[in-house]
């Protein structure tokens, strides 16, 4: 009889950890999901601010050191927009996995690297 009760407790806790896991696979889904979502933001802000200096640079003339500034934080942007194209198409940009196939899966060490070069 003991047997039996020890044996529905662990069928019951074995249970118990596939709801758990289940909810924690949900949870990841969506912090990736906000993740990228913030990612996205943040590009397009960067792409909006971009703009904005450019219709500001017609406007007002500047010296040439504001401009090899400008140009050398353009270089920066593309590099950055490079690898946000990459993790788009598929691949790993992160240091764990770089230059590999994503396989549909989102990778939070990519977006945490794409997170901290936009920062």
């Amino acid at each position: 009889m003991k047997d039996r009760n020890f044996l529905d407790t662990v069928m019951a806790f074995e249970q118990q950890l596939e709801s758990l896991q289940q909810q924690y696979n949900d949870l990841k889904k969506y912090v990736a999901h906000m993740v990228e979502e913030h990612q996205a933001i943040q590009t397009e802000n960067l792409h909006l601010r971009r703009r904005l200096e450019e219709l500001i640079d017609t406007d007002v003339p500047q010296d040439e050191t504001s401009n090899k500034e400008k140009v050398s934080m353009l270089d920066i942007g593309e590099g950055y927009d490079n690898l946000a194209r990459l993790y788009q198409e598929g691949f790993h940009v992160c240091h764990v996995h770089f230059g590999s196939s994503r396989k549909g899966e989102d990778c939070l060490f990519c977006l945490s690297f794409l997170n901290k070069q936009n920062g």
